[in-house]
């Protein structure tokens, strides 16, 4: 079982200059970013998601090396226990 997140009320501060696709809502960054930068902008941990970056599987080990830049698309999908 998965969730995805839902942003809402996430602050930005500056001016902003990159704007993306996450989780089929646009968001804006400051900046070009890391999609570990992001999760950690987000307070998302990073061992309980997945991510999809224009349409690719992200191994986790990449997230601080993998830039996320204008029109990006990027979803987020936690884990959810249960049964």
């Amino acid at each position: 079982m998965h969730a995805r997140f839902h942003l809402f009320d996430v602050p930005t501060s500056g001016l902003v200059t990159v704007t993306i696709t996450l989780n089929g809502e646009r968001f804006e960054l400051d900046s070009p970013m890391s999609v570990a930068a992001l999760l950690a902008k987000l307070d998302i941990d990073s061992r309980r998601v997945a991510v999809e970056h224009n349409l690719n599987i992200i191994k986790r080990k990449t997230f601080p090396e993998t830039v996320i830049g204008e029109g990006d698309t990027v979803e987020i999908v936690n884990f959810v226990g249960g049964g």
